[in-house]
């Protein structure tokens, strides 16, 4: 019996994912260790069955939640800037893109899949501002951001940051790497890093 859950253990540390990216990453941020899901797939890819459970978002793989991020492109903020109908809906397509941009991280030495965690750490703000009717006026407010919205607001801006690139005539995986790799460095020419630094110190001022 012992032999056989040696076995077992063996096995699923080798899944990795597209067989190349080895899931075997430590999540920094205490805030976001429960949210971050990096269970072992070869493609993950939950076909929304989660998103059917209370919080369900927190059990999805941070690659896939990254491609369903990608699937949406051309929105800057809650508008549509440009068309989508290149990559809506394409799991596959928003995959290659992820894959291309894994192999570029990659021959720099690093773990694509540790790369896009540390860019998701760092891209994460700590408060944002809500608007609250107070006495019949609208008041900014700063409040705390939960873990998962967290990073949903990341994996969002990274999205967003890669095709305002790939429409200047750059390709998505190239911008996507330079975006994660950026990110994953804090580097606040980083476009997620930017937008994290700027909802934040407009929170720090309505406090």
């Amino acid at each position: 019996m012992a032999e056989n859950e040696t076995t077992t253990e063996k096995h699923e540390e080798k899944i990795l994912f597209l067989g190349k990216y080895s899931y075997d990453v430590q999540v920094n941020d205490p805030g976001l260790k429960d949210v971050i899901s990096l269970k072992p797939a070869i493609i993950p890819k939950s076909a929304g069955l989660l998103s059917q459970q209370y919080l369900g978002r927190m059990k999805v793989n941070l690659v896939e939640r990254l491609i369903t991020h990608l699937m949406v492109p051309g929105h800057k903020g809650k508008k549509h800037w440009r068309t989508s109908k290149l990559m809506s809906g394409r799991f596959y397509t928003a995959l290659n893109v992820v894959d291309d941009a894994f192999e570029r991280i990659s021959k720099s030495g690093r773990n694509p899949i540790e790369v896009l965690v540390r860019a998701v750490e760092n891209s994460a703000p700590r408060e944002e501002i809500m608007t609250l009717l107070i006495a019949g006026q609208r008041i900014p407010r700063q409040v705390d951001v939960s873990p998962i919205r967290r990073v949903d607001l990341a994996l969002r801006w990274i999205a967003e940051g890669t095709f305002q690139s790939s429409f200047s005539g750059k390709k998505a995986g190239i911008a996507l790497a330079e975006i994660l790799t950026s990110a994953a460095d804090n580097s606040p020419s980083s476009f997620p890093i930017a937008k994290k630094l700027d909802i934040e110190k407009q929170a720090s001022t309505n406090r």
